[in-house]
């Protein structure tokens, strides 16, 4: 595990130094993704100038639902973009070296793809955090916070098994698989706000499908209070049974793999 962590900070240096090479390209991309995460909180704060709440929510209780999902979204992003640009390194015979290296593949395939640009939208989601924090009535108990944290852990493990499933689709289809946005980027749309205003039969499909009530809706119902059942705030731990079989697919497209002869 030492020797993992050592490798993958290697990586994660060497495409440090690529990106501040050039530097104002870097922090002009960084600028826009963090202004288009900001649009997200802008369309909240418009919303609620002409409403008091959305389906029982208020404009704080809102943030923090928007807030945890922005967040993990751009720390799975960061860490696992290796997965997202997948059918590139496939495509061009890349992963034929990989796999003859003395190092895991799946360990390449993150550090090769670390983007520190991605971490732009997460600075939106901590000023999101820290305002609705300031304007709703939540009472901040150390099981309150560390309820906040596992929903922000389970998250970013939750979109990193999406992005996992990604990658692993390219073994048998070199195509980028961009189908699998619905259930990334618009599942991140779609959690600004908790996922019971969209009704019953989504709730089902982000219960049983892919878990997103697990690192939103549940426990976030017991950190605002509207739940007295503590083991909601456990319910991130759950996603674990999603991320397994994800892992494991990957493995069967390793087994599968064949090289493009690129």
């Amino acid at each position: 595990m030492r020797k993992a962590i050592m490798v993958y900070g290697r990586y994660v240096s060497v495409v440090l130094q690529s990106a501040m090479q050039y530097r104002l390209s870097f922090f002009l991309m960084a600028g826009g993704r963090f202004l288009i995460a900001f649009n997200g909180f802008l369309g909240i704060y418009f919303l609620f100038s002409g409403f008091s709440e959305v389906k029982g929510y208020t404009y704080g209780e809102i943030l923090l639902c928007f807030s945890v999902m922005q967040l993990s979204f751009s720390l799975a992003e960061c860490c696992a973009n290796g997965f997202k640009k997948f059918s590139g390194i496939v495509r061009k015979g890349e992963f034929d070296r990989m796999l003859v290296r003395p190092v895991s593949p799946m360990l390449q395939v993150l550090g090769s793809g670390f983007d520190l640009g991605r971490l732009a939208p997460a600075v939106t989601g901590v000023l999101v955090l820290f305002v609705g924090i300031r304007n709703c009535s939540v009472d901040w108990t150390a099981g309150r916070m560390a309820a906040l944290f596992l929903m922000l852990l389970g998250g970013v493990c939750l979109f990193a098994g999406l992005f996992m499933i990604e990658a692993s689709v390219c073994f048998f289809s070199i195509e980028n698989t961009e189908c699998m946005n619905v259930l990334t980027y618009g599942a991140k749309e779609h959690g600004k706000y908790p996922i019971d205003i969209y009704g019953k039969g989504l709730m089902r499909f982000c219960t049983y499908v892919i878990p997103y009530t697990l690192v939103q809706y549940y426990p976030l119902q017991y950190l605002l209070g509207k739940t007295d059942k503590w083991q909601y705030a456990l319910c991130p731990f759950g996603v674990i049974l999603f991320v397994v079989p994800c892992y494991i697919f990957w493995r069967v497209g390793v087994r599968h793999y064949k090289s493009t002869g690129s």
